[in-house]
């Protein structure tokens, strides 16, 4: 991992403008996600808008990954390549974008419903999502990385859901993955100390059964050991005067499937107009 880069205001500036961008590719898609597509279109859809929008795909090509998204269906945990396979009614699908401009990355990823889904997996969705805001609140000056990682550990294992190990979130700015490393587990007190300048991609990745994960062949694309689904969500946040402020945001996703939230504004500077 990369060294701790604390960024400037002009700089953090410059990360939100990113991670907005990949925020918008992620509400275009969710008006996309039906049954019959495939994610390989998807991942067309996201480049063609990425581009559009004066920047450049954030995964496409970095650490050789061939794909402009990260698309994880299912018992797919996280870095899913995309293909030519039809999504069915009642998957889950994991998103995880990343846009580049002016120098600055964005990188968040959100995982969505295709059509009507259990119940079951409908609750890991929902405690996986609330499980980010749980880190979010925990990015504190007064803090330490353990602190984060105990509350989204604590919070998903009281559910009896598995909180994966060995993939983590991560610091973010002129590199896709600075340091720290963000794990999504921990001991309170412990690990290193949060500072104002400090941008984080904070990203729970949760089992609906066992923590344990393998890799398939292709060896990017994560799965879950037991094939249970997988949910994974994803925010940009930085540390302005000592509290969480989030840059990238769910606002287009929701707005796409007529959901109503508050859950970041608590973490806002200011609304955010759509």
């Amino acid at each position: 991992m990369a060294a701790i880069e604390l960024k400037t205001r002009e700089e953090i500036e410059l990360v939100r403008e990113s991670a907005i961008i990949v925020s918008k590719t992620l509400g275009m898609l969710a008006a996309e996600i039906k049954p019959g597509i495939t994610s390989l279109k998807l991942d067309q859809l996201a480049e063609t808008f990425i581009r559009d929008h004066e920047a450049k795909p954030g995964f496409l090509g970095l650490y050789n990954f061939p794909n402009t998204l990260c698309v994880s269906p299912n018992a797919q945990v996280v870095h899913g390549i995309p293909n030519k396979i039809p999504l069915c009614e009642g998957d889950v699908i994991s998103i995880d974008c990343g846009a580049l401009k002016n120098g600055f990355y964005g990188d968040h990823a959100y995982t969505f419903a295709v059509g009507d889904i259990t119940p079951e997996v409908k609750k890991l969705l929902e405690v996986t999502k609330a499980s980010l805001y749980k880190g979010i609140e925990t990015f504190r000056a007064e803090n330490r990385l353990g602190d984060m990682g105990y509350a989204i550990q604590s919070f998903c294992e009281n559910e009896g859901y598995g909180v994966v190990r060995e993939l983590v979130g991560h610091g973010l700015g002129r590199m896709m993955h600075e340091g720290p490393e963000v794990p999504n587990y921990g001991k309170r007190g412990k690990g290193k100390k949060f500072q104002d300048g400090m941008v984080l991609a904070i990203e729970p990745m949760i089992n609906g059964g066992t923590h344990r994960i393998k890799q398939l062949k292709d060896g990017w694309t994560i799965l879950t050991a037991d094939g249970k689904a997988s949910a994974h969500f994803e925010h940009n946040v930085a540390l302005v005067d000592g509290k969480p402020e989030l840059l990238s945001t769910f606002q287009y996703v929701y707005a796409a499937l007529g959901i109503k939230s508050d859950e970041e504004l608590p973490f806002r500077k200011e609304p955010l107009l759509i």
